[in-house]
Order: C-alpha cells, then sequence, then structure tokens
C-alpha cells in the first residue's frame, strides 16, 4: 500500500477534562459520501486519538499544505513531547462548532461529529459527518505521502 500516494491531514480534538489539544498526523483519510457529507480516518487501535474520539465525539481535519511538511513530521512522531508544545508555534483557529484546532493556511478545514466507529483489524475507521467547512488557503499545492515519505506534486 506505500505504492498509493494519500492525501496528509492533521486531525485535532479537544480531550476533556483538561481540555487539551491533541492532534495526529493521517493518510488514510477520505470522503464517503456527499449526501450527507461523510468522511472517513482510520485510527490505529489504542492510540491516543483512537481512545479519544471513542469519547469525544467532535474533531477537526486540517488538509495540510506542501509547505506544511514540518506540522505532519511533528504530529507522527513516536515517543514525542506533549501536544501542548507541539502546537505551541503553529497559527490555528478554534472550529466554532467542535473547538478543535484548525491549522492556519491548511488548504481546507473541516469540523466533524463522529457517526459510526467500524473495527476492522487493528484500525478502528471513524465515520463522521461535515459539520462545517473552510477554505483558509485554497491556492496551495497538497503535501502527499507516498513511499513513505511526504512529497510534492511535480
Amino acid at each position: 500500500m506505500s505504492r498509493l500516494a494519500g492525501g496528509v491531514v492533521l486531525v485535532t480534538a479537544v480531550e476533556p477534562p483538561m481540555d487539551e489539544d491533541v492532534g495526529m498526523t493521517a493518510t488514510a483519510f477520505m470522503s464517503v459520501s456527499l449526501d450527507p457529507p461523510l468522511v472517513l480516518v482510520s485510527l490505529r487501535n489504542g492510540s491516543r486519538m483512537d481512545d479519544l474520539l471513542a469519547e469525544q465525539p467532535l474533531w477537526g481535519v486540517s488538509v495540510l499544505a506542501e509547505s506544511q511538511r514540518h506540522i505532519a513530521g511533528r504530529f507522527a512522531m513516536r515517543g514525542r513531547i506533549s501536544d501542548r508544545l507541539l502546537f505551541a508555534d503553529i497559527p490555528y483557529t478554534r472550529g466554532d462548532l467542535t473547538g478543535a484546532p484548525l491549522v492556519g493556511g491548511a488548504l481546507a478545514t473541516l469540523e466533524c461529529r463522529t457517526e459510526q466507529r467500524v473495527e476492522a483489524g487493528d484500525h478502528t475507521l471513524v465515520i463522521a459527518r461535515v459539520l462545517a467547512t473552510a477554505l483558509p488557503s485554497p491556492q496551495g499545492a497538497p503535501l502527499t505521502y507516498f513511499r513513505g515519505a511526504y512529497r510534492h506534486l511535480a
């Protein structure tokens, strides 16, 4: 599957009760339906984001531009520092409906509400209704992931 190029997004949510921002880089993200507007993200079972979205139905997605490779890499690290520090120097706004951080300069942002969770092997497929969208930077090129590395379109 490393030969299948994919877009790169940052999935974000607010973890109660301390209202801590949490983020995770994802390449397994896709549109599922236009009517109603549904998207899907695949989360590794037992990951922090999987555990959080099992309890928190509201979350956000920032579709990253190729200039945001550093953000993707930062939130994909294993054994990383606290998410609070990861968000410290990244420009973002809070979603009006979800409160989730939405990255400034992203090609698009979505606010989502989980509708269904489907266990699939060692991952959980989280299907969500899109509540709101925005185009902070609609003219940029997308960040893609192919053969184990972040790429840009030639």
